[in-house]
């Protein structure tokens, strides 16, 4: 869990931002609504141009930043801190500029402001549940190849390389679907269970924030540090530039700064400001845990195994051979994933049956919002809270637009996918939609309580169901195309109840939300492939030996392959051991769960730690040297670290991902690094 309101990393296996639920984060939402008695615009003044031009802008940034990650890692941290401050910066920047020249402008409202923040979360969103980095590309050719030609039940005819226009197509018919199958429930989770959506209450005490005296103030201050850490890492990602070559062995991204032994087995510290930002974004837990991962993986486990080669399996293979140790990597890291996320998709619908049937229980352990107050402040805050219902209230979405928007999109879609992907046929696509909101009504349910969406778990449960179904012939396509449909409509659903959360506690209407989504997401079914395209067409995407491997591709691929084939083709003993840490990953998770706080935030989540298994353990190095300033900047100073390590982090990760851009435009015009920087061991005289 994170503590101190801090958002958790995003990953393949587990999707939105994990904040720890203590007394004071719940007081703070009770007073969050207490805002001077300015006028509320009306739902249509709260969309505007100008918030619609920052939220296009940013929406690009974001993609751009996410695809990194995805193509390298898959590990995205939350980035609605750097959202939030930026639209801010962005839109106070022009109003200023504005009034200096003596026009009249419109004032930057709270209400704006969330806007903006839930029409670029929505955009950069799609960049991570399109599939950018995990079934859309794991179709491809490179994937295919990677896993060979001749591994059984991977066939030529189930390979559809990216292409633009559908892309963009399949992201139109999926998008939309999730934010109009819960609308007509906004009112039962957000005021009759008033379920806490822990994201969505601190952006809206972030929000709520700048728009004070003191916090814009404050806001100001965060900018200018997000500005100086983003020119630094800019600065710094252009050096690098010079010394990194051609090849994918040149250069800081490739410097044995632990000796050359340890280098050999991926344990390296590469400069990368990006990962470093992920370290003080995430949560010391999750850095210790991937890098507790990558020790086990790479400094113990293939070691060992490697020893056996020729006898578990033949000796003369390539290092990228399903029948050898890459077969390990990849299943291994696969049990792993699976048992975490099973696990905590039995949970959080235990949790939900629980609750659910369980409303007569007024106290609870599940985090809700407080309803006793002290006397002194309870009258307020009752008027407070009923000015936020009335608000939210007010502008409501009628039910048949929900139910007529959700059945005519999913006939658009039914009548589309199969189309797109015709091993996909139009009856499988109708039963996903058909099962689709009480899914996504489970998942919000269980974002609320926990703040854990499982959106990749069940994406992942319809790739296994329908590529069994489908079987060999198109089985493959068939299920990395359902996983794509599930986890769309269920994502999205969970993201507009939190952004409803956060419209609720920033006093902004209903039907702004829902239509700054609406832009939001249109914005992402084009932005999202237009920038990926950069990096398809700029860099050799899908290389096990370049920068961006898309890791979780062949881990894709290869959950459709296992679908519909089975386990007969795993190296010697992968089975058994896959077995292993799968149950291993149960047993955490149950451990995390039934020992006490002070014990369980030591141990580490599964999840994470299945990450470097088939990655390597270079980024569990930078992550770790993230966490390790954090944890001295909290000792020195916990208020400053709190105020600005968000903000620094959004600096490096941002600065290297503008870097993306020039860097791409290099690369296609085959302007190639000036200097190969190389290491290697010291010749003998």
């Amino acid at each position: 869990m994170v503590t101190d309101n801090k958002p958790k990393a995003k990953s393949m296996g587990s999707e939105g931002e994990c904040v720890e639920i203590t007394e004071p984060l719940l007081q703070d939402e009770q007073r969050i609504g207490t805002v001077e008695p300015d006028r509320v615009p009306e739902w249509r003044e709260q969309i505007t141009v100008r918030g619609l031009a920052v939220s296009a802008v940013l929406g690009t940034l974001f993609c751009i930043i996410t695809h990194k990650l995805n193509l390298t890692v898959g590990i995205i941290p939350s980035l609605n801190v750097a959202a939030g401050l930026l639209g801010f910066f962005f839109v106070k920047s022009w109003t200023s500029f504005l009034s200096k020249l003596g026009l009249s402008i419109k004032p930057f409202t709270r209400q704006e402001n969330t806007v903006i923040q839930t029409c670029v979360v929505a955009c950069y969103g799609l960049a991570f549940s399109g599939g950018f980095g995990s079934y859309l590309i794991a179709m491809d050719e490179r994937t295919y190849e990677l896993i060979g030609a001749d591994y059984p039940g991977n066939r030529a005819e189930d390979v559809k390389n990216p292409g633009l226009m559908w892309m963009i197509g399949f992201l139109f018919v999926v998008s939309f679907l999730g934010l109009f199958s819960l609308v007509p429930l906004r009112k039962v989770m957000v005021m009759d269970y008033k379920l806490t959506y822990p994201s969505g209450t601190a952006t809206a005490m972030l929000i709520n924030s700048f728009h004070t005296n003191s916090g814009a103030e404050l806001a100001g201050k965060q900018v200018s540090c997000l500005g100086k850490y983003l020119s630094i890492s800019l600065v710094w990602s252009f050096f690098k530039w010079f010394f990194s070559g051609i090849g994918d062995s040149c250069g800081f991204d490739n410097f044995p700064s632990l000796g050359l032994t340890l280098y050999k087995n991926t344990f390296y510290f590469d400069f990368s400001p990006t990962y470093v930002g992920c370290g003080l974004i995430c949560p010391h837990i999750v850095n210790c845990s991937v890098l507790l991962g990558a020790i086990i993986s790479w400094g113990f486990l293939w070691p060992l195994i490697s020893q056996h080669a020729g006898d578990w399996y033949p000796a003369d293979l390539g290092n990228n051979d399903f029948k050898g140790l890459y077969g390990y990597k990849v299943f291994i890291a696969i049990s792993l994933i699976l048992g975490d996320g099973l696990y905590n998709l039995v949970k959080i619908i235990a949790i939900t049956i629980k609750e659910l049937f369980n409303q007569s229980t007024k106290q609870s352990n599940l985090p809700v919002t407080a309803e006793v107050l002290a006397d002194e402040e309870s009258s307020k805050l009752l008027i407070d809270q009923r000015k936020r219902d009335e608000i939210f209230l007010k502008d409501g979405i009628p039910t048949w637009v929900a139910a007529a928007g959700y059945v005519g999109l999913a006939a658009i879609s039914t009548a589309t996918i199969p189309v797109i992907f015709p091993p996909l046929k139009w009856y499988l696509v109708l039963s996903s939609y058909i099962i689709a909101p009480a899914l996504a009504f489970c998942n919000s349910y269980g974002t609320g309580l926990t703040d854990w969406s499982l959106a990749s778990t069940y994406g992942k449960i319809g790739l296994f169901i329908i590529a069994s179904l489908v079987g060999t012939d198109g089985g493959v396509v068939a299920g990395l195309a359902a996983c794509g449909v599930m986890m769309s409509i269920v994502a999205t659903a969970a993201d507009l109840m939190q952004d409803f959360k956060t419209g609720y506690l920033t006093l902004s209407s209903a039907k702004s939300m829902f239509v700054s989504q609406l832009v939001g997401t249109a914005m992402g079914c084009i932005i999202a492939p237009l920038t990926f395209w950069l990096f398809w067409t700029a860099f050799d995407i899908g290389s096990p030996d370049g920068p961006y491997k898309a890791p979780y591709a062949v881990i894709f691929r290869e959950m459709a392959i296992l679908g519909i084939e089975g386990f007969s083709e795993l190296p010697k003993h992968c089975l058994a051991i896959c077995c292993g840490f799968f149950v291993a990953a149960l047993i955490i998770n149950l451990l995390r769960d039934v020992t006490p706080t002070n014990i369980s935030q030591y141990i580490p989540i599964p999840m994470a730690m299945a990450v470097p298994f088939y990655i390597g353990a270079y980024f569990a190095i930078d992550m770790f040297v993230g966490t390790a300033i954090l944890f001295v900047w909290e000792r020195l100073n916990r208020k400053d670290a709190e105020d600005y390590a968000g903000a620094v982090a959004s600096g490096l990760i941002c600065g290297d991902g503008i870097w993306t851009i020039p860097s791409a435009i290099l690369s296609i015009f085959k302007i190639n690094p000036p200097i190969c920087m190389y290491f290697g061991p010291s010749l003998s005289s």
